[in-house]
């Protein structure tokens, strides 16, 4: 018997044309011969940058397309009668907000109200024979409002005295439209330190164009639309509660929109839909520019987001299913001064205002509309829910979670498949290098999150501001991204070389090869298990998020699936005699190019969602650490990198590339530092500044028999993170700061905050201050306490109930 052992011949230069490796075998006279090519493993540095240069610009590209482009603003001319004009609209919202702040209970809110009401009039006057137009003036008695979830959870608000506008706009014709109606709201009152242009004048500005234009439309409708002008949304969704537990037309309703915003402009997205899918449904089969995303869905019900809009209300007492828009640019000026005027973007009423229009012309005259108070249950309701995403605001996509599962579990079964059969035919080896890629993954992520958590606990201490970056949000990309980056690629490359030890020593019991090939077949083959480790990180997460039914799972499908099917198209052989070849560019082009164009707009829109935010971390200000935000945006950051870079940085390892790399991200990180260190950016900006808070406090807490004296002081406090030294050096009123003195608002406490008492004792009497009486305590099986309370001059307060010590309670008004 005669056997050639493996023969090798390889370019002298190390060229293109590779290297190749023989191997012939004879068993009972016949011969078998392989042949295998090895490329050249190194890769040119400047085709790695040049693909990172790229696909940083098609990211920034798809986030501009899909969120910054904005329609054309039409004039009443040129939108007609029936349709909607941003400049009409506009008019509105600079009425608004000349009237300065108008919170509930100002004398700016009655003007705010009647400068509504006056529009509605003009409407009802200039509306198409055959439509009726009844507007109402409705004053909402006393109430309670108690919700089961969200920011409000736990507590029972109490109401009194509220004025809404209601607009119905029905067909004069059609009598069972009147049986049947669409709820459009919004609030007009503002909080107490922005004249609201924002929020939500900008929401009221567009209901006002879009009754018109429906106005001239409604004889084609089979049911009513209803516009809401509620007041008393600020205080804690009370205007949404004493709509739908007192006004007769409430009963009428059957889908609920509600428009909001949590920023000032931009594209208006649906961010809450269902629990029926109809509206969502129909939403995405006539908006022109459809924008939503179940991202943002998934996060809000998380809790993830402190904040609430009238649509819970709508949901949970109600019964109703529907949307919640809201406007979300510029975060960091929500419930600030710089909710302004200035601030809204050309063609943001234009793009919501058009949307609404198509969808509610649409709806209101279909066949079939979902009846209210749903008595599916939570199973139903779970199979039923709409997955919803937008692709770049051309184009939305939607279907339901009972098909969703089929095509997840159809996904995952097939991978779990793909990866058995390889697993069992490669047999431990194969099993032993998956192990260490998915170690690699690990060290990525460790490594990631420990880098830019270290940056993000010594910024309070070096810095200012801790929160430097507010005003300039693109600092992030070097104070966060740069440690978060340089640790992915310090994390895998320590995988790359426990994976390299490992095949080196896996190759050495196999075939005969020699160093320079068997050097080459060691990085490359790393270098696939690398990339394959990608597709087995978002496997598990898309395998996690289809048991706990998440929304968004889609993403992870994505993630998964491209990647997958470029490799196998591309790279994977069933000849298990040849050897690997250094990944094409082919490979990485087409398997991102998918999960760019689905997700790149999404997350960089997250991401400055999460920023601007920042603004209002500390809801309790000074409970938390300072570091504490930073952290918030460095997770945030580290595992966005973590799971998006796992395919592209599989690629640095073969290429002279890494070097310059790592020097570049040094060099970005180095220059963000030294931007925020010298203060050539301030942390805040004349449009984007820090939220703080100046209240007159009237303490009269205390002991009803001890007879304690009111005390009065002025406070200062901020929900951004930070002292506020600063501040009070401006102001030089005498201001002392500290923890020593926490202030219980009822609602939130201020654990960090400045107080004087300079001045403190004009403009209020103690007949302003409510008072408390006991009027009967009767003591039978349980104990019975009847109290009244005595508001007098008193505009704001609030009354907190201590629910460990009291059992039940009924509120009645006078």
């Amino acid at each position: 018997m005669r056997q050639r052992r493996e023969t090798a011949s390889a370019s002298s230069k190390g060229s293109s044309s590779g290297e190749a490796s023989e191997e012939e075998s004879s068993s009972n006279g016949a011969e078998i011969r392989t042949t295998a090519y090895v490329g050249n493993p190194r890769r040119s540095s400047f085709v790695w940058l040049a693909l990172l240069l790229i696909i940083t610009y098609c990211c920034s590209s798809i986030y501009h397309y899909q969120f910054q482009s904005m329609p054309v603003p039409l004039t009443a001319e040129e939108a007609g009668k029936r349709g909607f004009s941003e400049i009409e609209a506009f008019k509105h919202v600079r009425a608004l907000t000349q009237v300065g702040p108008h919170p509930v209970g100002s004398e700016a809110l009655h003007l705010a109200l009647q400068y509504v009401l006056t529009a509605c009039e003009n409407i009802k006057k200039t509306a198409l024979w055959e439509v009726d137009v009844e507007v109402d003036l409705f004053h909402a008695k006393s109430g309670a409002n108690h919700l089961r979830s969200g920011l409000f959870s736990g507590r029972t608000l109490v109401y009194s005295d509220l004025n809404h506008v209601v607009v119905r706009i029905l067909p004069k014709y059609v009598s069972e439209a009147r049986g049947q109606s669409i709820l459009v709201s919004s609030h007009i009152d503002t909080v107490i330190s922005t004249a609201g242009a924002g929020d939500c004048s900008s929401c009221v500005g567009v209901m006002l164009e879009l009754a018109r234009g429906i106005s001239q439309w409604a004889h084609g409708l089979k049911r009513a639309i209803i516009f809401l002008f509620n007041t008393g949304e600020e205080e804690g969704l009370n205007g949404a509660h004493s709509f739908i537990t007192q006004h007769p037309w409430s009963k009428t309703v059957r889908v609920a929109i509600d428009l909001e915003a949590m920023g000032i402009g931009g594209k208006s997205t649906i961010f809450q839909a269902g629990p029926h899918p109809w509206a969502i449904e129909n939403f995405a089969l006539v908006a022109k520019y459809p924008s939503g995303q179940v991202i943002a869905q998934d996060l809000f019900s998380s809790g993830a987001i402190k904040s609430a809009t009238d649509f819970q209300v709508y949901k949970e007492v109600a019964g109703l299913s529907g949307l919640d828009f809201a406007y979300l640019d510029n975060t960091a000026v929500y419930h600030t001064k710089n909710d302004k005027l200035e601030l809204l973007k050309t063609g943001s009423l234009q793009h919501l205002g058009e949307n609404m229009l198509a969808f509610l012309l649409h709806i209101g005259a279909s066949s079939h509309i979902p009846e209210g108070n749903s008595t599916e249950s939570e199973e139903d309701i779970s199979k039923n829910n709409a997955i919803y995403f937008d692709i770049l605001g051309m184009y939305m996509v939607v279907y339901r979670q009972k098909f969703a599962n089929m095509l997840h579990n159809s996904v995952i079964m097939q991978s779990l498949l793909i990866w058995v059969t390889s697993l069992v035919m490669g047999g431990i080896p194969a099993a032993a290098s998956l192990a260490l890629s998915c170690l690699s993954v690990l060290l990525m992520w460790v490594f990631a999150l420990s880098f830019s958590f270290l940056v993000s606990f010594l910024l309070p201490l070096i810095s200012s501001s801790p929160v430097p970056y507010v005003s300039s949000p693109m600092l992030v990309v070097g104070l966060f991204g740069a440690p978060a980056f340089l640790g992915a690629l310090t994390g895998q490359h320590f995988g790359f070389l426990l994976l390299q030890k490992y095949l080196s020593n896996t190759l050495s019991k196999g075939r005969q090869l020699t160093p320079i090939i068997k050097a080459a077949v060691v990085k490359m083959e790393a270098e696939r298990w690398l990339y394959k480790a990608g597709s087995f990180q978002w496997l598990i997460l898309l395998i996690l998020g289809n048991y706990f039914k998440i929304g968004s799972s889609y993403l992870a499908l994505v993630w998964l699936v491209s990647p997958a099917f470029a490799y196998g198209f591309f790279e994977a052989t069933l000849t298990p005699a040849r050897l690997p070849k250094p990944l094409k560019l082919a490979t990485i082009i087409l398997g991102l190019a998918t999960p760019i164009l689905f997700s790149a707009g999404i997350f960089i829109r997250l991401a400055a969602t999460l920023i601007g935010g920042m603004v209002r971390f500390d809801r309790n200000p000074g409970g938390t650490p300072e570091w504490l935000g930073n952290f918030v945006i460095a997770a945030f950051i580290a595992s966005l990198l973590s799971l998006t870079l796992v395919y592209l940085l599989s690629y640095v390892h073969l290429s002279g590339a890494k070097r310059a790399i790592i020097l570049a991200t040094l060099v970005l990180f180095s220059l963000s530092l030294a931007v925020v260190l010298t203060g050539v950016v301030p942390p805040f900006s004349e449009d984007t500044a820090r939220a703080v808070n100046v209240v007159h406090v009237v303490d009269a807490t205390g002991k009803l028999d001890q007879g304690q004296n009111p005390i009065s002081y002025v406070s200062l406090f901020s929900n951004t993170p930070g002292n506020l030294n600063k501040e009070v050096k401006q102001i030089d009123e005498g201001f002392v700061c500290g923890r020593d003195k926490t202030v219980d608002f009822v609602t939130f406490s201020v654990k960090y905050g400045c107080w004087t008492y300079n001045d403190t004792t004009n403009d209020w009497t103690e007949m302003d201050i409510p008072t408390m009486n006991v009027v009967s305590d009767a003591k039978g099986n349980g104990r019975i306490t009847q109290v009244s309370i005595n508001t007098k001059g008193s505009i704001r307060w609030v009354l907190a109930i201590n629910i460990e010590e009291i059992e039940d309670f009924e509120f009645k008004g006078s």
